[in-house]
């Protein structure tokens, strides 16, 4: 038996060995407990400074406080016809943006793009599908352009009412004798009369495009499905005729009803409802809920919504022109 072979074994750690490596808690994890251990001592500190007694706060039991009043549109100033407030605050800096953001990437294209180029030409590129799996090579050349621009318009707007503005002028503060409005999160969608015009201008294209290409009389005939004839078409024609127009307000109340309605739960979520129940704990409880659901409207619901918009106006031009 060779020396080597009869030696005794070595400890780790002795003799140039390095130690087994130790696994400890990933920092996810920590992170994890650290942030439900805020939230758990923020809800024993509340239960011991306020209790559990709830009682509305004054502004709530006079109604000087209401969670629609931060849609409320104030008039800040007129400049001829046009009343500015927040609202339309928020068109114009959806408008800036997005040229802003075209017009920079147009002069700075590069053949290895940069992660701005990236997304950008991704949305261009899902912008041309939609276009082209509705309309034909000549209404694709067409309204390719209006598809795009509504899909980045409506995004772009959807985005921005995520990010906290001083654009509350119900509630200021002071700041060297300044009234300062407030930090909020709006969105124009919320406004039913935003959503009202895209929709109008879509039903009165495609309006348009189906007048142009059977003739009015072709075009009030090529409403009825395929196949529909006898009788029944005295009980189809009538429902065909409304659903027409009731594009007209699916588009409108679907990307308003759903922007209004995830801001609603944002705010009830972060605050509001434990204001309106006179309970701070209530509060603080429902605050990881109210940056979940947060987090899931900006990342999903904002893209989401635009989607819809721009590919139902790219299936109702393309089925104006159809023959059925």
């Amino acid at each position: 038996m060779s020396a080597v072979a009869g030696a005794p074994p070595i400890a780790p750690g002795v003799g140039g060995t390095p130690p087994a490596e130790k696994h400890g808690m990933s920092t996810k994890r920590k992170i994890g407990l650290s942030v439900f251990g805020v939230w758990f001592g923020g809800i024993v500190l509340f239960v011991i400074l306020f209790g559990v007694t709830a009682h509305k706060a004054p502004d709530v039991a006079s109604s000087a406080f209401s969670p629609v009043d931060e849609f409320r549109l104030d008039t800040w100033f007129k400049a001829g016809p046009v009343a500015f407030n927040k609202g339309v605050l928020y068109l114009l800096l959806t408008t800036g943006i997005t040229l802003g953001v075209m017009f920079y990437i147009a002069r700075r294209l590069q053949q290895r793009p940069g992660r701005l180029q990236v997304a950008v030409e991704m949305f261009y590129d899902l912008a041309r599908r939609m276009s082209r799996e509705n309309l034909d090579q000549r209404m694709e050349r067409k309204y390719f352009p209006l598809i795009a621009t509504i899909f980045v318009f409506i995004l772009v707007s959807n985005l921005i009412g995520y990010i906290p503005l001083p654009v509350n002028s119900g509630s200021t503060f002071k700041v060297f004798g300044a009234h300062i409005p407030s930090l909020q999160i709006y969105a124009a969608d919320t406004n039913v009369a935003f959503p009202l015009i895209l929709a109008l201008s879509v039903f009165v294209l495609f309006t348009y495009e189906g007048v142009k290409h059977h003739g009015p009389i072709g075009y009030v005939k090529s409403l009825m499905p395929g196949g529909v004839k006898g009788p029944i078409v005295g009980l189809i024609f009538p429902i065909e005729i409304l659903s027409n127009f009731l594009r007209l307000i699916s588009l409108t109340v679907r990307l308003w009803a759903n922007l209004l309605a995830g801001h609603l739960l944002i705010a009830f979520m972060g605050g509001e409802l434990g204001v309106l129940v006179g309970l701070q704990l209530v509060s603080w409880v429902l605050l990881p809920f109210g940056v979940a659901i947060f987090i899931f409207e900006a990342v999903l619901i904002a893209g989401l919504q635009a989607f819809i918009f721009a590919i139902l106006t790219a299936i109702y031009i393309g089925g104006a022109v159809e023959s059925h």
